[in-house]
C-alpha cells in the first residue's frame, strides 16, 4: 500500500506546463514564408479584429496563459544594406503595432492574458507606464510587458537615433525600470476616496509626485493612471547575454528562452537559478518558458508530410535576410558554406546559440543555419502525433527545467486549433496541464502550479 501511495504522490506532484501562443501583429510571424501556405489564414485577414478574436478564443479554449505578441519596429535592413528582401518575402513584414490589439483580444476572452513587446529605446518611462496601466485596466488585469531595448540597426535608423552599445543600453534599462517602479508605486491602495458629498475623489497625500533626476531620465510627476488590477503588468524578459540574464533574473516574473536541445535548456535553467540567488530571489520563483514549434497529426507520417510542406514555403533569400537582421551581420557577404561556429555576432547572442547547438554541437553552415532559423528561430520542432509531442514536452519539463512552452506559429489559426484540440487533451490526460484557470489575472494564472 505504501508503494502505491508513493506512486500516487508522484503522479499528483507532476509539474504542469504553461502554454503561450507566440505570434506577431502581422501577416507572418516566426515561420518564414507561412503566408504562402495553403492553410494559412484561409478566410481571415490579420489586420481585422475577427481574426484576433478567433485566435484568442482558440487559445483560451486550450487554456493557454496568454497570447504573446512579439514585435520589431522597422523592417530589417542589414542584409545587403537594404530591407528589400524583407519586404519582398514578407519576413515579419508588414507588422502592425502590438498594443493596439490588446483590448480586441481581451474583450473576446475572460481569462487569456496578452504579453505585449514594447521597446524602451524610443519611449519615455512615463508614457510607457501610462499605456501599460491603461491596458491592464481595460483587460481586467491580464497584461504582461515583454521588456526589450531594441537590438536591430533598422529600428535605430527608423527613429533617426544613433545606436547605443549593448552594455550602455542595459545601464539605461536599469534606470528605465527604476522610474517605472516609482510611478507604479506612487498611488497608495486607499488613495481613491470618491466622496460625492465632499467632492473629494482622491487624497493627494496618497498620490505621491515622483521627482526622478538620473543619468538618462528626468520625471517630475504623479502617475496619471490609478492602480490597475495587477498593480503593474507581469514583467517578461528574454535575456540571453550575460548582462541580459542578470537583468532577467533581477526583474522578470517569467523568462522566454530558445534552446534547441534539452541539455541546453538544463544549462540555462541552472544558470538562471544561480543568478536568482544573487538577487535574493528563490530558485524556481521565475517561470522559465522555452520556445517550441509543433506539427501534430493523427499519424507520424502525416505529421512529417505537414512539416515538409512548411519547410517548402521558406524562401532562401528571405531566410538569410531574417538571420542577418537578428544577428546584425550581413550574411550576403559570406560564403554560405562557412560554418556559423566560426562567426561572432553583435546581435541577439542567445538566439545565435540556438543555431550553434542546433545539431548538438555538430558544424552548421550559414546556408543550413538560415533555413533552420527561418523555421522558428532555432526552436526545437516537435513533429508527430499528440502522444509524441507530449512525450517530448515531458522530457523538457522534467529534464530541461521548463515551466512551460512558447508555441511558435506556423500556419494560423490552424496550428493553434490543432494543438488545443489534439495535444492539450493528451497533456491533461497525463496530468501535465491545467483543466481550469486558477484566477482572473494573468499573474494568478502564471503562478498556478
Amino acid at each position: 500500500m505504501a508503494a502505491a501511495g508513493q506512486v500516487e504522490n508522484r503522479i499528483v506532484s507532476k509539474k504542469k506546463a504553461h502554454l503561450l501562443g507566440f505570434i506577431q501583429h502581422g501577416v507572418n510571424s516566426h515561420a518564414t514564408g507561412m503566408w504562402r501556405h495553403p492553410r494559412d489564414k484561409v478566410g481571415w485577414d490579420f489586420s481585422r479584429p475577427a481574426y484576433w478574436q478567433h485566435m484568442a478564443r482558440t487559445m483560451e479554449r486550450g487554456l493557454f496563459d496568454a497570447m504573446f505578441i512579439a514585435d520589431e519596429l522597422a523592417p530589417y535592413n542589414t542584409h545587403g544594406g537594404t530591407s528589400d528582401p524583407i519586404v519582398k518575402y514578407a519576413v515579419q513584414c508588414p507588422t502592425h503595432e502590438p498594443s493596439t490589439i490588446v483590448p480586441i483580444i481581451t474583450t473576446a476572452t475572460k481569462h487569456l492574458g496578452v504579453g505585449v513587446t514594447l521597446s524602451t529605446a524610443f519611449e519615455h518611462p512615463y508614457s510607457m507606464v501610462r499605456r501599460l496601466s491603461s491596458l491592464d485596466h481595460l483587460s481586467d488585469g491580464r497584461v504582461a510587458w515583454n521588456i526589450v531595448s531594441s537590438y536591430s540597426k533598422s529600428e535605430w535608423d527608423a527613429y533617426g537615433v544613433e545606436m547605443t552599445h549593448r552594455t550602455r543600453r542595459y545601464e539605461l534599462l536599469e534606470e528605465y525600470m527604476e522610474v517605472c517602479y516609482k510611478l507604479w508605486n506612487s498611488w497608495d491602495a486607499d488613495a481613491i476616496v470618491a466622496d460625492k458629498a465632499s467632492g473629494i475623489y482622491a487624497d493627494p497625500a496618497k498620490v505621491r509626485e515622483i521627482n526622478h533626476v538620473g543619468e538618462f531620465f528626468r520625471c517630475k510627476a504623479r502617475s496619471f493612471v490609478a492602480p490597475s488590477p495587477q498593480g503593474q503588468p507581469v514583467l517578461w524578459q528574454a535575456g540571453s547575454s550575460d548582462r541580459g540574464r542578470d537583468f532577467a533574473a533581477k526583474h522578470a516574473e517569467a523568462i522566454f528562452a530558445v534552446h534547441p536541445t534539452v541539455t541546453r535548456m538544463r544549462h540555462y535553467t541552472d544558470d538562471l537559478n544561480n543568478r536568482l540567488d544573487k538577487f535574493e530571489r528563490p530558485p524556481g520563483s521565475v517561470k522559465l518558458i522555452f520556445g517550441a514549434q509543433t506539427v501534430v497529426a493523427d499519424t507520424r507520417s502525416e505529421a512529417q508530410e505537414k512539416y515538409e510542406r512548411i519547410k517548402a514555403c521558406i524562401p532562401a533569400e528571405g531566410a538569410l535576410a531574417w538571420m542577418s537582421g537578428h544577428f546584425g551581420l550581413d550574411f550576403s557577404t559570406y560564403d554560405l558554406d562557412e560554418y556559423v561556429q566560426n562567426i561572432e555576432v553583435p546581435g541577439i547572442q542567445g538566439l545565435f546559440e540556438s543555431i550553434l547547438y542546433a545539431r548538438d554541437g555538430a558544424p552548421v553552415t550559414i546556408r543550413e543555419a538560415a533555413m533552420i532559423y527561418a523555421q522558428g528561430m532555432g526552436m526545437p520542432v516537435l513533429v508527430g502525433t499528440a502522444t509524441d509531442i507530449a512525450d517530448q514536452m515531458e522530457v523538457f519539463l522534467d529534464e530541461g527545467g521548463a515551466d512551460g512552452f512558447m508555441l511558435a506559429a506556423t500556419y494560423t489559426p490552424g496550428c493553434f486549433e490543432e494543438f488545443a484540440d489534439m495535444v492539450v487533451p493528451e497533456l491533461q490526460r497525463r496530468q501535465r496541464f491545467r483543466t481550469s484557470y486558477a484566477g482572473t489575472t494573468l499573474r494568478e494564472n502564471l503562478l498556478q502550479g
